[in-house]
């Protein structure tokens, strides 16, 4: 049996050279890793592999651990040999499931007692071991996609006090500021659009903003961007048009430009019929002329449907009558 920890720091020659033995059961091989394995070992070893995830431990766990690292005599438990239960409690809770940062803020927290001269480990020595705690985040690894999913969603499910949790994760484990915000102005046009096009202005901001002061006090205006994101009516309306336009170019591709709605900026054109029958909406009611835009394979093709929400529903109303005065039937 053959145990490797950390098998993601194996070059992929050095993983293929275990494969061979893994195939005819020479080698047991049992492979630890903190990466996403799917990311980071070689495909034929994960198809011969069965995957284990190994969860946090819960608080009650961790707790447990603490009390029986504390007063273990044989293994030499950190002196002085006791911790209060609500010190206990906060150093389970605070140590994110990881057994390992809770003894280590355990060892620290003993030692600030026996310097204080205290008899046991209270919640003042605990908070003081704990006031450089580390956010667990990885930024190249699983945290670093589950976190920042974990914002988009929650922005998208219009919950500003899980937003603002995630997005302080981020921050305070050091994640780029700038990809927070990159992803803030997708969500904008992506799940908002047009029942609130002014969230696009108010994420683009916080993007000037981050370039023009920097953190700290850049993080006023991400939270003030993610707030506003998270409580604005959502839309896809945008994402499922972009979805229909792609099919529609796709399906029609080569058409031809209408000779009315081509250039006639060029000696000749007019000779070429370019421009011909153009009606300038200008010189109409409204702005609103009925005549074809689209070319003549897609002509009638529906692309955009309003959504019923915010700021988009009143959009949607103007449209319904621009329909009916170009005479086109209604969108479904």
């Amino acid at each position: 049996m053959l145990f490797l920890d950390e098998i993601h720091r194996f070059t992929k020659s050095q993983q293929d050279a275990l494969l061979p033995g893994v195939e005819n059961g020479t080698v047991i091989l049992v492979g630890a890793t903190t990466e996403n394995p799917f990311f980071e070992v070689n495909s034929p070893l994960i198809s011969r592999s069965t995957l284990f995830r190994l969860e946090p431990l819960s608080a009650q766990e961790v707790a447990g651990l603490i009390e029986t690292a504390i007063s273990d005599p044989e293994r030499g438990g950190p002196a002085p040999g006791a911790i209060d239960p609500d010190a206990r409690d906060l150093l389970a809770a605070r140590s994110g499931g990881d057994a390992r940062l809770a003894l280590n803020a355990l060892e620290v927290a003993s030692a600030i007692a026996v310097g204080r001269g205290a008899v046991t480990v209270d919640v003042d020595a605990v908070t003081e071991a704990l006031q450089h705690r580390v956010v667990r985040y990885d930024k190249g690894g699983d945290r670093h996609y589950d976190v920042i999913s974990a914002f988009i969603k929650s922005l998208r499910g219009s919950d500003p006090d899980a937003a603002v949790f995630w997005l302080e994760t981020m921050l305070t484990a050091g994640e780029d500021p700038e990809f927070i915000a990159r992803r803030m102005v997708v969500l904008a046009s992506e799940d908002i659009g047009l029942a609130d096009s002014r969230a696009l202005l108010v994420a683009v901001a916080a993007v000037d903003a981050l370039a023009f002061v920097g953190l700290p006090e850049a993080g006023y205006a991400l939270y003030q961007a993610a707030l506003y994101l998270a409580l604005a009516p959502k839309s896809n309306s945008v994402a499922r048009t972009i979805s229909a336009a792609k099919e529609a170019v796709e399906a029609h591709a080569g058409a031809e430009v209408p000779p009315h709605l081509r250039s006639t900026g060029y000696r000749g054109a007019a000779q070429l019929g370019h421009g011909a029958g153009y009606r300038y909406p200008h010189d109409h009611p409204d702005g609103i002329v009925a005549q074809q835009y689209l070319p003549d394979p897609a002509a009638g093709t529906v692309l955009y449907r309003p959504s019923q929400t915010g700021a988009e529903a009143a959009a949607g109303e103007r449209l319904a009558e621009i329909d009916r005065r170009m005479g086109r039937k209604p969108r479904e």
